[in-house]
Parts: C-alpha cells; sequence; structure tokens
C-alpha cells in the first residue's frame, strides 16, 4: 500500500523531479515534471521552477490532508493523476 506521508513529503521536498508521481506509478505525469524542471533549469530565469515548486508543494499538502483511505481510493485505486 502506497503511503500518504511518503508521496506528500516526496512531492514537498523533490515535486519539480517528480519523485511522488513516480512513487505513486504516474509514469507519464513523472517525466512531464521531470522535463519541465530539466527545462526550467536550461533557460535564464526560475519561474517556470518556482511555478512547479508551488504546485507540487500544494498537490503535496492535498497528500497530507487526505485520510489514508481517501488517499488510497483516490490516488491508488482511481488512479487519479492530478490533484
Amino acid at each position: 500500500m502506497k503511503s500518504r506521508a511518503a508521496a506528500g513529503a516526496a512531492a514537498i521536498l523533490m515535486g519539480g523531479l517528480g519523485v511522488h508521481k513516480f512513487y505513486l506509478g504516474y509514469y507519464a505525469q513523472g517525466a512531464v515534471l521531470l522535463a519541465a524542471f530539466a527545462f526550467g533549469l536550461y533557460r535564464p530565469g526560475f519561474l517556470l521552477n518556482a511555478v512547479i515548486g508551488a504546485v507540487t508543494a500544494i498537490e503535496g499538502i492535498i497528500y497530507l490532508l487526505k485520510t489514508d483511505e481517501e488517499f488510497h481510493r483516490i490516488y491508488v485505486e482511481n488512479k487519479r493523476p492530478w490533484f
């Protein structure tokens, strides 16, 4: 069973790298986050990475505010990839 605490912590701490998406089995979404983060590093300015960081931090907080049952039902069983 996937841990909501692990997914939430990964989203908050390493969200730009897509770690939480890979952990939950959302490989395409994880690759999108990783590619966008790498592109943000390549281009001057950090606006893209700031947006990615904010979105993934919010996603991590949402994970942590769910009960274990809600988290499992929404993100593991029903495979809801975003928020």
